[in-house]
């Protein structure tokens, strides 16, 4: 459902009242996005600048709202997919660091079970260039283009942006999948679509060690028979053996992954693997035709 965005999606912010609601509620609409209100649990204000509905149901019966970006703190997103799933939205964006895991646990059942597309736990969220953007993707890696960027590690990826931008090598579609362990969109569900994707001529894919979301893109990719050139990175090469990381998600499991398990995967599913971004950065410049 994400590929298919554009500037007509209907968008809300669930918590729009809030600093970090107004500013990146403002910053969206800047980059066009159709933000069409938000929902908030106190009175609207003359001084709000967009419309503030008391809860999703209300928000969508004005709106016609299809996907909700959730700007509340990580212990009320349960809570808030909840309630936008029950008001009938299409897709959730959840940005909150550090939802608990059985939270996760649930909104993934939730979502799953109603037919709704989740970005999140933690993601700094999604955009399709030139169209909307949902979340906090800086706009200097941005740019309208061919090349699909789906990743776990948000700053990495900022820069991979930025570079291949100033190159001139944009992005079809940009999705921040997240680190955490348990989560909604993972990049093997992603896989099917950006090789069906008309605007996407090859991938991008910055990961990291930990989980088995990298091998199992390589299983599904590799079944796809795609011809499409993917580019990947993995973080963590300098991760040391029983050393606690930053990501939740950044768990080696048995022989599984581990940094040299996912470059191998990857690698026989006819993945291009590197070991930094100036290296990627170049083979891409090489590759891709530019748009």
């Amino acid at each position: 459902m994400l590929l298919d965005l554009s500037h007509d999606t209907a968008v809300i912010v669930q918590g729009i009242s809030g600093r970090m609601g107004q500013t990146h509620a403002k910053l969206m609409q800047r980059y066009g996005t159709r933000i069409v209100g938000g929902t908030s649990s106190r009175p609207p204000s003359p001084d709000d600048a967009f419309p503030v509905f008391p809860d999703c149901a209300a928000a969508v019966a004005a709106t016609g709202a299809q996907l909700s970006l959730l700007m509340v703190p990580p212990l009320q997103t349960l809570a808030a997919v909840e309630e936008a799933v029950h008001a009938g939205l299409r897709a959730v964006v959840t940005v909150g660091e550090g939802v608990p895991v059985l939270d996760a646990l649930r909104i993934r059942a939730l979502t799953r079970e109603a037919g709704v597309t989740w970005l999140g736990a933690s993601t700094p969220g999604m955009c399709i260039p030139g169209e909307l953007k949902v979340g906090f993707l800086p706009d200097v890696s941005l740019a309208p283009g061919r090349i699909g960027v789906m990743s776990k590690s948000g700053t990495l990826s900022y820069e991979v942006g930025y570079r291949l931008v100033a190159l001139g090598h944009g992005q079809s579609a940009w999705i921040g999948v997240g680190g955490d362990p348990v989560k909604g969109l993972r990049f093997a569900d992603l896989a099917a679509g950006f090789a069906a994707h008309d605007r996407t001529a090859a991938l991008v894919l910055v990961g990291e060690v930990g989980g088995t979301e990298e091998e199992d893109f390589a299983a599904a990719w590799q079944a796809l028979h795609c011809g499409k050139p993917v580019f990947a990175l993995i973080a963590g090469a300098q991760a040391k053996e029983g050393v606690t990381m930053g990501h939740a998600g950044a768990l080696v499991m048995g022989r599984r992954g581990t940094l040299q398990s996912k470059q191998a995967a990857l690698r026989a599913a006819g993945v291009q693997v590197f070991s930094s971004i100036q290296s990627l950065v170049r083979a891409v410049d090489a590759q891709v035709a530019r748009a």
